[in-house]
């Protein structure tokens, strides 16, 4: 009971009700986002460039939205009415996929509930930093990731048992209940104690110049990295591609975000101990080895070990990011640093999807793995370079304080 008590300390009750309200949201996605690349190429018609594109310009129009927020969280010392709004949003916009026709209206209702997620993210992120003392700032992160992807497995698991009895229209209905429910949940957060307001104007520039020199350069190789990030649409389509049904890909799928839930907080804890450069570098060398892996082996053996390996991937860096951005940040604009780091990566991910969608079509799947691999050594090699080479020597020192 000690070592459970233990594991789970120095995680504040705000991390835990953010916990809570991104499981319940994810348990709604998830019952629906898995099933959007099945569904448009399967009943729309649509093929891997309209995958492509539906997911990288989602996630772009989100992002433009994050270093807003972020910034205005920042200037009127609150961040609970964004992280409400931003999820009730995303909650709603879950059954109106019952009218859409064709891919691009999934598009346009996917953006939609990308806005919700561009309003929410950087103050939530913000939230969790300022909860919590900096020293377990990558365990809060972790736990947050690691309850998002349980919420995740669930909707996976619940979109394979339900697909098959109430079809996918039904099933975009049913997947507004937890969303709503999650949205209430967001009542019971406290807002932290905030620092200094920020004065000057809204504009990216502010998100960028404002930041430190080091922040700077990890923003940029993130960005970098995002380009040839493709993301586990692609996987469910080579799993496709290798004979595998619906019901069968989707559990694929849960079985990447098992790997990744299971992993997160021991990721988060393993980046407050060792420092968050490690756990990110290792991360990038994972999904450049598995990149190449994909390139070299197109049977279903490898295709069902890459979504092992991108849980573990994903869960490696998807905290420790975060917990980087909010170590190197200036404390009085915490919630800008973020949503640019957000901002940056997110408008990344749309020429991604866009390049990872037409080299496959174009080309063949390999071509998108092989871009995958090529810029993975490019971000690892300036990782290294930049930010990692002498790190240990001066390693930033974690206190036992909030900032």
């Amino acid at each position: 009971m000690d070592r459970f008590k233990n594991y789970f300390s120095g995680i504040n009750r705000n991390v835990v009700i953010l916990g809570v309200v991104s499981l319940l949201t994810d348990l709604s996605g998830q019952m629906v986002f898995p099933l959007l690349p099945l569904y448009i190429t399967t009943v729309l018609g649509g093929g891997a460039v309209a995958v492509g594109l539906v997911e990288g310009a989602a996630e772009a129009t989100a992002s433009l939205l994050k270093v807003v927020s972020g910034y205005w969280s920042d200037k009127i010392r609150k961040r609970k009415p964004f992280v409400f709004f931003g999820y009730t949003l995303s909650a709603i916009m879950k059954p109106v996929l019952v009218f859409a026709g064709n891919w691009f209206t999934i598009l346009v209702i996917r953006i939609g509930d990308r806005i919700g997620k561009g309003l929410r993210d950087a103050p939530r992120d913000a939230i969790i930093a300022e909860s919590n003392d900096r020293a377990t700032i990558g365990k809060a992160y972790g736990f947050n990731r690691a309850l998002d992807g349980l919420g995740s497995v669930g909707g996976a698991v619940l979109a394979f048992l339900l697909l098959p009895v109430f079809g996918f229209a039904n099933l975009f209905k049913l997947a507004v209940i937890p969303g709503l429910i999650s949205v209430a949940v967001i009542f019971l957060v406290k807002e932290p104690a905030r620092v200094e307001k920020v004065k000057k104007k809204i504009s990216l520039r502010l998100g960028f110049s404002e930041l430190t020199r080091e922040l700077k350069i990890f923003i940029l190789i993130a960005t970098i990295f995002t380009l040839g990030n493709y993301n586990y649409a692609f996987l469910m389509l080579r799993a496709q591609a290798n004979g595998l049904d619906n019901e069968k890909t989707i559990m694929l799928y849960a079985l990447f975000y098992l790997i990744y839930t299971l992993l997160s907080m021991r990721a988060g804890m393993l980046s407050d101990k060792f420092g968050r450069r490690p756990v990110i570098l290792a991360g990038y060398i994972i999904f450049t080895i598995l990149s190449f892996g994909l390139y070299l082996f197109n049977g279903l053996t490898f295709t069902i070990i890459s979504f092992v390996l991108f849980g573990i991937f994903f869960a490696l860096i998807d905290g420790a990011q975060r917990a980087l951005v909010s170590d190197l940040s200036p404390v009085e604009i915490k919630g800008t640093a973020l949503g640019t780091f957000h901002t940056f990566t997110g408008l990344a991910a749309m020429p991604a999807g866009f390049i990872a969608g037409q080299l496959w079509t174009v080309i063949n799947s390999g071509a998108t793995f092989l871009f995958g691999t090529i810029i993975g050594i490019i971000s690892v090699s300036v990782f290294y370079l930049l930010l990692y080479k002498g790190y240990g020597s001066k390693r930033e020192v974690l206190t036992h304080s909030n900032e």
